[in-house]
């Protein structure tokens, strides 16, 4: 499981290196069962209210990777055909 955390406090960084580790800041790598994969996301949302939050896992569908967001993102995840694209916002025009 991967989740990438932008503009979050830096003891929602502490709580989540417990389970996972932060090869670079703000990006967590761990395998974790669902259950603690969807509490690290609860906890994670209530402490970044105002920042943001991606997490993405192993699922067996054609990609083999599911994900949730919440927040504003730099770069926007979005289904298209059945496909999880990244989708960047347009900067200046």
């Amino acid at each position: 499981m991967v989740m990438i955390l932008e503009k979050v406090p830096s003891s929602l960084r502490g709580d989540l290196s417990r389970w996972m580790i932060e090869p670079k800041a703000g990006i967590f790598l761990g395998r974790m069962t669902a259950r603690v994969r969807d509490e690290l996301w609860a906890k994670a949302i209530r402490a970044a209210p105002n920042g943001a939050c991606v997490q993405i896992w192993s699922y067996p569908n054609e990609q083999g990777f599911e994900f949730r967001t919440h927040g504003d993102t730099s770069r926007q995840l979005i289904e298209l055909d059945g496909l999880y694209l990244v989708c960047r916002r347009n900067q200046g025009r």
